[in-house]
């Protein structure tokens, strides 16, 4: 499905998730489907499909929680450092491509840029380590500040308080079908799915909401939006 119009000149505030939206899923779908089940075969002295099937029933156990997005549960939980595993496959971590320039071109137009992610402070911190998101940010939210995952119903609530924005003059872009029920949900009229999380894998049918694959769908009406306002100064 193609992005509908985004109406620029009524758009104030741009909510971003992180994994998936502005960097590739690849990383976190090799970390948790590949590369922890093969380090807690060798810790358990198990066979690596025995181990990947016992993992995989343990995350469906709690997906769409904030201990499935937290590395000290399951640090604690598997006997693993996963901070330090995620280390071992940083070089995999990656901004999708056209991200930049659809951020830079957002903070020529005045908009506000807030990440708001289920990713655990742990993590933020890697992955900003690794690419220049923080600097194109004026905000950085994890759902571990409020305690609530972005699935949940009081997550959008408890996020307003923190940081207000105007539900008809915000626009939020994430991969997480569950995560933009939520977010229409609670009022939130601009909602843009992004339909190819992970560079490996083919795009996503996602017919519940507006989509795009990657940003270069949103720059022609942005740069638009951008030399009106230029001309217009």
């Amino acid at each position: 499905m193609n992005a509908y119009p985004i109406p620029w000149p009524q758009i104030n505030t741009v909510l971003l998730d992180m994994d998936g939206t502005l960097l590739d899923l690849h990383f976190d779908n090799h970390f948790w489907l590949e590369h922890v089940p093969r380090r807690y075969a060798e810790a358990r002295n198990l066979p690596f499909a025995t181990a990947r099937a016992e993992l995989l029933a343990r995350y469906r156990d709690i997906e769409g929680t904030l201990n499935w997005y937290c590395v000290d549960h399951w640090s604690r939980e598997l006997g693993l450092d996963i901070v330090l595993l995620k280390r071992e496959v940083e070089h995999l971590i990656a901004v999708h491509p056209h991200v930049t320039e659809f951020l830079e071109t957002l903070a020529a137009l005045g908009k506000r840029r807030v990440l708001v992610t289920n990713a655990h402070q742990k993590t933020l911190a890697l992955k900003f380590e690794r690419t220049s998101l923080a600097g194109h940010l004026e905000r950085v939210i994890s759902a571990h500040d409020l305690g609530i995952a972005k699935e949940a119903p009081e997550f959008w609530p408890a996020f307003q308080q923190l940081e207000p924005f105007d539900p008809e003059r915000t626009l939020f872009i994430d991969d997480n079908a569950s995560v933009l029920r939520a977010a229409r949900a609670a009022g939130l009229r601009w909602l843009l799915a992004v339909t190819a999380p992970d560079s490996k894998q083919p795009p996503r049918q996602l017919d519940d909401f507006a989509a795009i694959n990657d940003f270069s769908a949103l720059l022609p009406t942005l740069r638009s939006a951008a030399q009106s306002t230029a001309s217009g100064a």
